[in-house]
């Protein structure tokens, strides 16, 4: 345990690409400073992709809340709510518990913006968390409120990338 260790609270936003990338190397420097790391992953489905699968070979818990399809702005159905107020609670749960001193919260931010968790929830699971605990938001879209009540926030923007000439997300890069 390292409950006599600060934790704060960083965002990883924008839309550019390695939010989830970047999240996930955190994982990996805290668990092999012997932290104790787990991930919640909102709005993913898919326990084949690499990140995924490393985490598992690490001894790092990931657990995917989100359903097996695209959430589309105006076509959210009450499963799709359904899905992410039982992971909310999970991830709450997770938090609150003290058992861990690194907590990823992937794709909180872009659940927000679809409006299937309510920003003054997530707002107040950052006053509330134990003081050791470092939280990790990613996603895209970061309501001024989270913004303002992190510690550190890392704004991804793209500059170039090749998924604009139409090359598709590729295995073991994009997933």
């Amino acid at each position: 345990m390292n409950e006599g260790r600060a934790g704060y609270v960083q965002i990883y936003t924008g839309d550019g690409k390695g939010k989830t990338t970047a999240a996930f190397g955190l994982a990996l420097r805290a668990t092999g400073q012997g932290l104790r790391v787990t991930i919640v992953q909102f709005m993913k489905a898919d326990a084949t992709w690499g990140e995924v699968r490393a985490a598992g070979r690490l001894g790092v818990p990931v657990e995917q809340v989100g359903l097996d399809h695209w959430v589309r702005e105006g076509m959210v159905t009450a499963d799709d709510l359904g899905a992410a107020a039982a992971g909310f609670a999970r991830a709450r749960e997770i938090v609150q518990s003290g058992e861990y001193d690194v907590v990823i919260l992937d794709e909180l931010l872009t659940s927000v913006f679809f409006e299937l968790i309510l920003v003054s929830d997530v707002v107040l699971l950052l006053r509330n968390k134990p003081k050791h605990v470092e939280l990790v938001l990613t996603g895209r879209r970061a309501p001024a409120e989270l913004v303002e009540a992190a510690d550190l926030v890392t704004e991804m923007r793209p500059i170039k990338h090749y998924f604009d000439r139409g090359v598709r997300a590729r295995k073991g890069i994009e997933y």
